[in-house]
């Protein structure tokens, strides 16, 4: 699919102080925004991936106004006084969605009696590749800008955002930094088998229950590996594609890599090691940071066990990696913990 083949359009959303961009073709529309409305002064482009599930990027909460969901969580003063801060709509997803519209998850849903009634659409178009040709084609249009600064190109993601920007910055030359946040190098399932040892160690379940229940992982991967199960189940498609490991891909990088990730996330394991698969290639540019005591999310855990939602460290968390994006070129070591 060639950019050529498409149309484009640009409006700022109203209420807001992003602009909203279009790029429409007989096969499907891709919407992304820009977190500004003046575009006089000359920047990179800071592209950030979120996350799984279709969350659409804007709520309209009716007479309160609309407001943004992926990038609520940072600081855009700091992110914006250095890029232009770019985010993708899913696939099939709207842009602004109201919150008859919306499960408890933020989630853009098509029968609210049903939380999971996710469009058939949507289900066939969440798989890496789908992201990557999608996020490849908005930044060969966004580098067409003239207000956009073509000597740098930050990628970042989170969670399932975090192996689609692994893939972006394979694909394309022009990517030179990449920020990875709650990155699972070796996709869901492996989560899934690493979530159930944790719960036996921890005594929340026995080794019987966590045998049967490897068992059923075990099972459930065979099945998301045939083809006819897949094309009979439009929600196996994200399955199939996410399990598969990036760890590969990312150490075949030579760009700055920087990974975030918090100690309580059950991702953690596999950051832990990625280092030494540097290491294993006589490879420097790799930054990893652990922060002590958050979760996915970056959401502290407090002694009992519970997120305290009203703590998140977010913010902290991405200006810190702004401060490296902007000095770095070359990681002096290949751990920062």
């Amino acid at each position: 699919m060639l950019i050529s083949l498409f149309t484009y359009s640009q409006e700022r959303i109203q209420g807001t102080a992003y602009t909203h961009f279009q790029l429409k073709n007989k096969q499907e529309n891709i919407d992304f925004v820009v977190a500004d409305t003046n575009f006089s002064q000359l920047k990179p482009i800071l592209l950030f991936c979120q996350g799984s599930q279709p969350v659409p990027l804007f709520i309209d909460a009716k007479e309160q106004g609309v407001f943004p969901i992926p990038l609520s969580n940072f600081d855009l003063n700091v992110m914006k006084s250095n890029y232009h801060v770019v985010v993708i709509s899913m696939p099939h997803t709207p842009l602004i969605v109201g919150p008859e519209n919306l499960n408890r998850q933020h989630n853009y849903i098509t029968d609210t009696s049903y939380q999971h009634s996710y469009s058939t659409d949507y289900l066939l178009a969440d798989y890496a590749e789908n992201y990557i040709n999608r996020a490849n084609l908005v930044l060969n249009y966004l580098f067409k800008q003239k207000w956009v600064d073509k000597n740098k190109l930050v990628i970042t993601g989170h969670s399932q955002g975090a192996r689609v920007a692994v893939g972006i910055a394979a694909t394309n030359p022009k990517v030179t930094q990449l920020g990875l946040f709650g990155y699972s190098p070796q996709g869901r399932v492996d989560q899934a088998i690493r979530q159930i040892r944790k719960d036996a160690e921890r005594g929340k379940i026995s080794w019987k229950k966590a045998d049967s229940l490897q068992q059923e992982q075990i099972e459930f991967y065979q099945l998301i590996q045939n083809k006819d199960s897949v094309r009979e189940n439009p929600g196996l498609v994200s399955w199939q594609s996410f399990s598969k490991s990036t760890l590969e891909q990312l150490v075949q990088l030579t760009i700055p890599i920087y990974i975030a990730y918090g100690s309580e996330d059950i991702i953690s394991d596999g950051c832990d090691v990625i280092p030494f698969r540097f290491i294993e290639k006589g490879k420097e540019n790799l930054t990893l940071k652990r922060y002590a005591g958050l979760e996915h999310n970056f959401f502290p855990i407090v002694e009992n066990g519970q997120v305290d939602y009203n703590n998140g460290k977010w913010q902290k968390v991405m200006n810190e990696f702004i401060d490296w994006s902007q000095i770095i070129s070359k990681p002096d070591k290949i751990q920062k913990f």
